[in-house]
Parts: C-alpha cells; structure tokens; sequence
C-alpha cells in the first residue's frame, strides 16, 4: 500500500489488525445469541439469515444503508444491479423481519439513492407507518456527459406506530440571522449573539443541506466505498431514540451507527458480513470512546454548515 500523506486521516485496517480486531467481534452462529450478548457488539455474519432468528421487540431504532440498486463492490463481495421487481423482493426479505424486531413504538430510518427511492417507500409502506423522507445533500458525485450529475440521497423515516419517539429539540439547527428582528422594547426576538455574530436556532425540514461526506483530511473517513458522514447518522439517532435506547445497524459496513450510537450514550448493535469492514467499525468504536465529538455538532444543537 502507498504511504499515505501526514495529512490523510483516513483510517485503514489492513493485515494482523484485521486479525486483532475483528476477534472483539461476535461471531455469527446460525442463530442470533441472546439480547444481552448482542448489546453493543458487531456481529460478523449474514444479517438475512441472522435477522429471522434476532429476538423480537427488542430495538428501539433502526437506522440501517443497505446496498442501493446498483452495481457496487464491497471488498470481496459486489452488488449486481435487479430489475425492479427483483429489488424489491429482496428489500421486503430484511423489511419485514425489522417489523417484528422493533419495538411497538420504535422507528427506522433507511438510506438510497434516487433510482432505489420509491422500491423503498414501496415496501416501507406495506408494514410500517412512512411519516418522511428527508433528502440530503452530498457535494461529492462525478460529472455525467449525458446525464444531471447526481448529488443527493433519501433517507425514509418510519414508525411501527402513531406512538414513537421524537426529540425536536435535540436536532434544532443554528443558523445565522442576516435581519434580526427586536421586540417592542428593543430586545432581541429569537435570536442570540455568539462571538460576535447574530444566529437563531430553527427546527429542521426534510432537505439537508449541511452534510459534509467525509473526505481523506477528516478522522471519520474510511475505505468504505459508500460511508455516511457521523452528522447525519446523528440527527437519526437523537430525534428517534433516548440515553440507553438500543440502535441497530444490519447493514453496519464501517461501524457509522454503532459509532455514532457509543459516543451519543446509546446502546448498539451492528450485523456486518465482511470481516475487514467489521473491524474497521471496532477500531472506531475504541476512539469513540475516547473521543466522542461529531462534526457539526456542539452537544445541543447542530451547526448549519460545517467548518472542515
């Protein structure tokens, strides 16, 4: 492997530390082991066999990237682009199973493209209540000759019922105010000043447009070909779940929800079928516990636009 630059914090895992890390995972049996032996652990296996035998109305919040429907290589392994009847097929073999697996008043969010957007929802809709679909930008994405560039993804959000959880006040959005407005006494009227500059703090809507995908200079980064940024796993995890909830990956890749789960004091499990993207998630989970900031993200609220 090429020496990569002093300035290039992308984490890889190659060789003996594959070895070392992946042996602080659980291995995949034919069936998943008892709750209290998943909490908090990657599980090196198949989540499509693992899922039928996961213990029932046991997780609060799913966040999950599954593979879009496209042609994609994940180390060993590659995705082979189906027709749509086909994809949605094998979306409906993992969805179901989440339905049972969720808790009554648990949610879940899934990621795809624009092309796997509606065979999302379509399924979705056909076991859980769809209340959203949030649509973010990603800034990165090659020049197409005969084509719009594509730069944005959906993230679908559900519900098992009409009773779930949503904390809107952990995911408020600082943005900076260009003309404040002044009460009838000349005080500030929903803003604040912070070194010097004027911002207020609004609810977010459905379109995110201050996501940074993480790129070779930021220590999330890593060599997994479709990793999503902390801070947006974040806004997920703190609207849809409290301290100690259990949030649960089956497509887990480089660890990003269990990550992002340990450093926002939640509880997590993670399926992962390739053994050098699980540890690579084990060697993240162990900076998350020293080092539990997120980009974008100062502990109360999220900033509206990233600094690096």
């Amino acid at each position: 492997m090429k020496e990569k630059s002093k300035r290039n914090k992308t984490l890889f895992i190659t060789g003996e530390l594959v070895s070392v890390y992946s042996k602080k995972c659980l291995p995949a049996g034919k069936k998943c082991p008892p709750l209290d032996e998943l909490v908090n652990k990657t599980v090196i296996g198949d989540s499509f066999a693992l899922l039928k035998t996961f213990p029932s109305a046991s997780v609060d919040l799913v966040v999950t990237d599954p593979p879009y429907n496209i042609e994609k290589k994940f180390n060993q392994k590659s995705f082979k682009k189906m027709d749509d009847a086909d994809y949605c097929a094998w979306l409906e073999s993992w969805i179901c199973e989440l339905k049972r697996i969720l808790k009554a008043n648990g949610s879940l969010y899934v990621c795809c493209d624009w092309s796997s957007s509606p065979l999302v929802y379509f399924v979705l809709k056909k076991y859980f209540v769809v209340r959203n679909r949030i649509t973010w930008k990603r800034e990165k994405g090659r020049a197409c000759r005969r084509n719009w560039k594509n730069n944005l993804e959906d993230v679908y959000f559900a519900t098992v019922s009409d009773d779930y959880t949503f904390n809107l006040d952990r995911v408020m959005v600082k943005k900076s105010v260009l003309a404040p407005y002044k009460d009838e006494r000349g005080q500030a009227k929903d803003w604040f000043c912070e070194n010097g500059k004027k911002y207020r703090l609004t609810a977010p809507s459905n379109v995110w447009t201050d996501i940074t995908v993480p790129y070779w200079s930021m220590p999330e980064n890593t060599e997994h070909p479709t990793q999503k940024p902390e801070k947006l796993i974040a806004k997920l995890i703190l609207a849809s779940s409290n301290e100690g909830d259990i949030v649960f990956d089956p497509f887990l890749g480089s660890g990003t929800t269990s990550v992002v789960a340990r450093k926002l004091n939640r509880r997590y499990i993670g399926i992962e079928a390739d053994k050098g993207y699980a540890a690579i998630a084990e060697k993240r989970l162990e900076t998350a516990a020293e080092i539990s900031s997120i980009q974008g993200y100062d502990g109360s609220c999220f900033s509206d636009r990233d600094d690096g």
